[in-house]
Parts: structure tokens; sequence; C-alpha cells
């Protein structure tokens, strides 16, 4: 028996491969369905079967796209009927305490809901040791390590029963697994499906037990605490619960791969809706880019960010560094971005070349932002409790997720300075300011980590 990890940086999702005897199932794969029929041809493997822990959030997922590739039969959730989510395709009904056999391996379904309804997590015996004892719990987005899943996926009106579905799973559901038992979790650290999560990768069911403290809350203490404690909601995750239960389109290739002069964009910016995606680093964004574009860096946040700040139905262009960005391209259609008309060709080199409008956004240091008097209109877009670790005098916090919701509380004469940890979200926050007709815009370099290592002042108010 082998069980493989693959992870998504950014979305910090993983999927896994479970292989015995020249056959595979596939857990939870991601939208580029490619690396997994790569491990597979390398290591001659047929993937028989792709099964799924619930009904995603957070990213599109590969099911569908993985099994038209090969052949493979989609076990997913029995649970989800009556639900707000079903899945509304083809697929084998896997209920709790059915068994998957495959060579060596036995794959039994253990239904955790709480998360979602129809949760499921996986226990993977390796026969060829014992039929009796588990080796793995594939624990989805049941059980991280150091935390859990969150509850609130469904709205205020289910939250409460999610969450005390969730404590009857971890406190009933895997009561009589072993400690020894290792835990395969669906997300790793920077993961917002739960809070707290710790960046090793894998745990055991005996230490979670132990250092965990959801485990050791009584019924009233852990649906406070859990919900209490839930990261900001990104809004694409009510459409990747609605992609993920259709079926996301099976993409014959990665969309996009189009170069577009400059000319040619131009002319389209004049004819028709789009987005321009500066993938640059904020520096370079600031310096010089197209009117209106939106800075969202390339690199393991973009997922993330594009998901929640960009408009699916629009057709994207996608601004870098000449090349086809296959990367970024990878990274858009994993939360359903597949609208992708191309990119511009040569970049902004070609576009300055050109001789075609400009514009900019002016960078600040720590230093010369903390000199400016009277106080200036500093807009804080960190998540709430880096906001409440420390922060600017006088700044006025507005999580970046909820920015394109609370425009009309800012003023668009004024100068304002955009601030967040680094740079990266306060320049998404800037170009999409811009793009709103806001005109007197100033990004703080290096954000409040420069701050902070200016030694410059910090204030600790609530949010």
């Amino acid at each position: 028996m082998n069980i493989k990890r693959f992870e998504i940086p950014g979305l910090a999702q993983y999927s896994y491969i479970v292989a015995s005897d020249g056959k595979a199932a596939v857990v939870d794969p991601m939208r580029d369905v490619d690396p997994y029929l790569d491990y597979a041809r390398q290591n001659q493997l047929t993937i028989t079967h792709v099964l799924e822990t619930h009904i995603h959030a957070d990213f599109a997922s590969g099911a569908t796209a993985l099994a038209a590739a090969t052949g493979a039969e989609l076990w997913l959730s029995a649970h989800d009927i009556g639900e707000d989510f079903v899945y509304a395709f083809p697929h084998h009904p896997f209920a709790d305490g059915d068994l998957l056999t495959l060579g060596d391996v036995q794959i039994q379904a253990l239904h955790t809901p709480g998360h979602t309804p129809e949760h499921l997590s996986f226990l993977i015996f390796d026969s060829a040791r014992s039929t009796r004892h588990p080796a793995a719990l594939l624990s989805g987005d049941f059980l991280f390590v150091g935390s859990l899943g969150r509850p609130d996926l469904l709205g205020e009106g289910a939250k409460q029963r999610l969450a005390h579905q969730l404590f009857e799973s971890l406190q009933r559901r895997i009561a009589t697994l072993p400690d020894w038992l290792e835990v395969l979790p669906g997300h790793g650290a920077g993961s917002l499906c739960g809070s707290g999560m710790s960046d090793r990768e894998q745990s055991t069911l005996g230490y979670e037990r132990h250092v965990n403290h959801f485990f050791r809350l009584g019924t009233e203490a852990f649906v406070h605490e859990i919900l209490a404690t839930v990261p900001p909601f990104p809004d694409y995750y009510r459409r990747m619960k609605r992609l993920n239960s259709a079926g996301p389109t099976i993409l014959p290739a990665i969309p996009g791969d189009n170069p577009i002069s400059p000319t040619q964009l131009q002319t389209l910016r004049q004819t028709q809706s789009l987005i321009l995606l500066d993938l640059r680093r904020p520096e370079a964004f600031g310096g010089a880019h197209i009117p209106n574009s939106i800075n969202i860096g390339a690199g393991q946040n973009l997922s993330l960010w594009a998901g929640w700040m960009l408009d699916p139905n629009t057709p994207i262009v996608l601004i870098g560094d000449g090349e086809s960005n296959e990367q970024a391209r990878r990274s858009l259609i994993r939360v359903g971005l597949d609208n992708i008309h191309g990119f511009l060709a040569g970049g902004i080199a070609a576009w300055i070349d050109a001789g075609l409008p400009l514009a900019h956004i002016p960078q600040i240091s720590a230093q010369d932002l903390s000199q400016i008097t009277p106080q200036p209109a500093v807009l804080d877009v960190r998540s709430n409790s880096e906001w409440a670790d420390g922060h600017i005098a006088g700044a006025t916090h507005l999580m970046l997720g909820d920015l394109l919701l609370q425009l009309h509380h800012l003023q668009t004469q004024d100068t304002i300075y955009t601030v967040c940890g680094s740079g990266y979200r306060s320049s998404i926050a800037a170009s999409i300011l811009a793009a709103h007709g806001f005109t007197h815009l100033i990004n703080l370099d290096g954000g409040m980590s420069a701050w902070n290592r200016q030694k410059l002042p910090l204030t600790k108010t609530a949010p």
C-alpha cells in the first residue's frame, strides 16, 4: 500500500492517491488533473476510482474531469440527499460503513458531518498487515492538524446545527478509533476552511486528542468556540459549492494560452468589458500599469484572492512577463475562473513600447508615512486578527475581502494610503480603488512588516 499526497499552494489543499497492486483511488482531486495522470503513468498505476470527502467550497473539484480522463468510477457521499447541495451528476453513492477494495487496500466510508452535512472521512486498511486495525484516516475537512473544519459554509440558518453535528462527529464517530491512527487531513496551514491549523502535514489521532483543545470542550462551549473562531468567509465559496455540486465544466486544456498584442488589447478594452489582471509585484505594478487593471501578484495567493475579488463572468486578460503564464492560468481555473481570454504578448514592456496609456500608484516607505502630518487617511486591509495585534493609529480597518462591498464608505477624492502585511493585499486594494474612480492612492511599500522593522508606533484598539 502507498499513499501519495499532492498540495495546491495558496489554497493549502491536500489531495491523495491511495494505491495497491497497480490500482489507485484519487481522493479530492484538484481541477487540473494532469499531475495525477503523470504520477499514475510513472508508477504503472491504473486509476480505477475517484473519491471526494465532501462538496468543496474553496476550490473547483477535478473529480468529474479525472473520471472522464481515466474511465474511473466516481464514489461520492450518499449523505447529500435532501441537503442544500447535492451531487447532480452520475456517481456511485458511498455510504457510512461501505467498503471499497483495491488490491490489499480497503477504504471504508465514515460519515463525519459538521463541516458539511454529507462529509465523509475514509479509513484506510492495509489488509496485507491487518483487516481489523486501520492504518490511516483521510479526514478531509473534518479534522485538521490542530483544528477542525468550519461549520458555517451553509449560512446563518444552518451553522448551529452543523456545529452540533461536528461535535458529535468528534466525540462519537471517531471515539473508538485508536490513538496511533495516522490522520491525513484535507488542508494545511493557510486554508480558510478552518482556523488555527498547524503547518504540519499530518498527525496522529492520539496526539490530536491530547493537544487539540476542541476535543476537551463540552457541547455548548464547543459550539461557541468553533463559531467564534471561524476565519473570514470568501464570497466565492458559495459559487464553488454550486459549481461542484453541478460538476465543473471539463476543460480540454488550460484556457488562456492566447497571445494578444498591445494594439489588439487596446481595441478590445475599448469595445468590451475585460478584467486586466496584472500578475506582477506591487512595486512593479505601482511604477507603471495599464489603467484600470487589477494587481493580484502571481504565486501561491493568486487562487484565493482572484477567486474572492474577480467576476467569473467577465473575460480575463493576463498581464505578466510576456509568457503564457501557465501557472497563473492553473491558479485561476482552480477557483472556477475559466473565462481567460489570453495574455498580453510581450508583457507591460510591449505596452509601453507601443506608446499606450499608463497609470501609476506611488509607493511610500514606512518612515515617510510615519512623518506625514496631519494624520493621513490610512486604509488597513488586513484580517481582524492582524489588526488586533497592532495597527497604525487613526487607520481605518476594512478587510480586503469586504472592500468591494464597502466602497461607499470611502471618499473618492481623499488621498488614501493602503496598508497590509507585506504590500501584496494593499496593492490589490489600491488597484481596485483606482478601477472604481479613486485617484489619490499611495501604497505602503513592504506593509506593516516594514513598519514594524522600523519600530514605528502601533496601537491596539479594537477593530
